[in-house]
């Protein structure tokens, strides 16, 4: 069990920690969004550091600083962006899975390397599975911790389950985002609506994220782009990833608890493989995209489905060697 704390000198944790899993699928023709973690690599990597199941819920915190205590003794693991974790204290790793005693104390500094972080907890967080998945849908009202983000005297436990990790616990190298972060991306379905300069501009200029930044998506800040085609759209199915261009010509790309209708024009659709690499943008950060097609975003999910298996391969092996010496 965890005990979400106050954080002098707010009263509160930060608006936008909730319990998330890899989200809802299934009910978009009913108008219910996917959800889930934003960054869905962090959120696998915390999972297999534990041995868990990739999709078991974590809890993602989407701003700090945050504190939380552990009630029991019990192993936890922290992966995401780096932001001076301590417990008790004592620095961590920000790619790290240990064990935690009765009373210890949970620190997260401001973030410096990201945007997200997220904590594990063994076999799970323990909250109720609604329509498949135990992610909040902030937006809907369920979900997740009684479908709200986290407040200060909330207690989560855990499922539990074996855990095998070192007395001194485990750390990952994670390769850094660097200092401009890369979106892979299609064309969308009004992408050759735009004006030719906007379409250069959009494939080859740089962009940053703004702090008009949410679950929902973040707006972005470069040139204005313009279409030539004249007219309102009707709305059509967007989903995460979609680029969307309102009026005001600044685009906003569609996260996590993206709606599932939107009529603004679409000129491009971040790849899934990719959608990670978003969600730990802070505000301020440069962001460009390059256009690929079908068949390199096909490779680009495969490269990631092997990156995952190699940190999954990585950590049985690690593990692995310290039951051999115990």
């Amino acid at each position: 069990m965890i005990e979400v704390l106050f954080t002098p000198p707010l009263t509160s944790p930060p608006p936008l920690t909730s319990v998330q899993d890899l989200g809802r699928d299934g009910f978009w023709y009913q108008g219910l969004g996917r959800a889930g973690a934003m960054d869905t690599l962090a959120h696998r990597v915390a999972n297999l550091l534990l041995g868990n199941d990739e999709n078991a819920a974590t809890i993602e915190c989407a701003l700090t600083p945050a504190k939380l205590r552990f009630t029991t003794r019990q192993p936890f693991a922290l992966v995401g962006a780096a932001c001076g974790a301590q417990l008790d204290g004592v620095p961590l790793p920000r790619c790290y899975a240990g064990w935690a005693e009765a009373g210890a104390v949970l620190q997260l500094g401001p973030m410096q390397g990201g945007a997200h972080v997220y904590l594990a907890l063994a076999g799970g967080v323990d909250v109720p599975q609604v329509m498949g998945s135990r992610s909040t849908q902030l937006r809907e009202g369920f979900g997740g911790f009684q479908g709200r983000a986290l407040a200060a005297g909330d207690q989560i436990g855990a499922i539990g389950g074996a855990v095998a990790l070192p007395p001194q616990g485990l750390s990952l190298a994670l390769p850094p985002l660097g200092d401009v972060i890369t979106l892979r991306a299609l064309p969308s379905s009004e992408h050759d609506s735009f004006e030719a300069s906007s379409l250069e501009a959009f494939w080859s200029g740089a962009w940053q994220v703004t702090r008009e930044r949410n679950r929902q998506g973040f707006r972005l800040e470069g040139q204005a782009l313009t279409r030539h085609a004249t007219g309102e759209l009707r709305s059509h199915g967007i989903v995460p990833g979609i680029v969307q261009v309102p009026g005001g010509g600044q685009p906003i790309v569609q996260l996590a608890d993206s709606a599932t209708m939107g009529g603004y024009p679409k000129i491009a659709a971040v790849i899934a493989a990719d959608l990670w690499r978003i969600a730990q943008a802070a505000p301020g950060t440069a962001l460009r995209f390059e256009k690929v097609d079908l068949a390199e975003a096909a490779a680009a999910d495969a490269a990631l489905c092997e990156q995952i298996a190699t940190i999954r391969r990585q950590i049985i092996a690690a593990t692995t060697l310290y039951q051999s010496w115990s």
